[in-house]
């Protein structure tokens, strides 16, 4: 949709540009608060199954993705005291405006999920979802914004993220891919910005 891309690159400029002292107070927070780098890259499947490495403010002490599960659980002790107000906010995931510039995003779609966990999408609901760019923002991050507490309350935090949300994250997907519009972008744009703020 060139109307929708047109969008995403507009917003994305002006949300980089007006947000650029937020952004770099982020950075100095971080680099304050623990050593490591800024930023942390890690591959998630994109449309049509591309691979691309998604940018977010590193909120997690280093290499956290080697000693633990690739999905955050309750009081995770990988995580920094910055990168828990970055993540409570939502603030770790503004710099995903540059993978929505670059064009392996959209600031609305299905959630990017690591390769391992897209192994795990049924064949046909994968084709669905991947058929679409990922997005920054979806009904199922407004509704599962408290997903690492949810899954913090399990036994096997891994195979109930599989066995129990996944499941209903898929269907939130497919649900958007099938129904999507440009008002219902501005629509879920504007109830990500109403969850975070309450």
């Amino acid at each position: 949709m060139i109307a929708k891309r047109l969008f995403d690159i507009i917003a994305s400029v002006l949300g980089l540009v007006m947000l650029t002292p937020l952004l770099l107070l982020i950075a100095l927070a971080i680099k304050l608060d623990s050593r490591g780098a800024v930023f942390f890259r890690q591959e998630r499947v994109g449309q049509r199954g591309k691979i691309f490495r998604i940018h977010k403010f590193r909120t997690m002490v280093i290499d956290a993705d080697r000693h633990g599960l690739q999905i955050t659980v309750g009081a995770d002790a990988r995580v920094t005291r910055v990168g828990r107000v970055l993540r409570k906010y939502k603030l770790d995931e503004l710099v995903q405006l540059i993978d929505v510039l670059q064009g392996n995003m959209s600031l609305v779609g299905p959630r990017p999920e690591v390769p391992r966990y897209v192994a795990c999408y049924p064949p046909e609901a994968r084709g669905i979802i991947l058929s679409v760019k990922p997005g920054i923002t979806d009904l199922a991050s407004i509704e599962y914004k408290d997903e690492n507490e949810i899954l913090g309350k399990s036994a096997d935090p891994q195979q109930a993220y599989i066995n129990e949300v996944l499941p209903i994250k898929i269907r939130y997907y497919i649900d958007y891919v099938n129904n999507r519009t440009f008002w219902n972008d501005v629509y879920l744009i504007v109830a990500t910005l109403r969850a975070l703020v309450r």
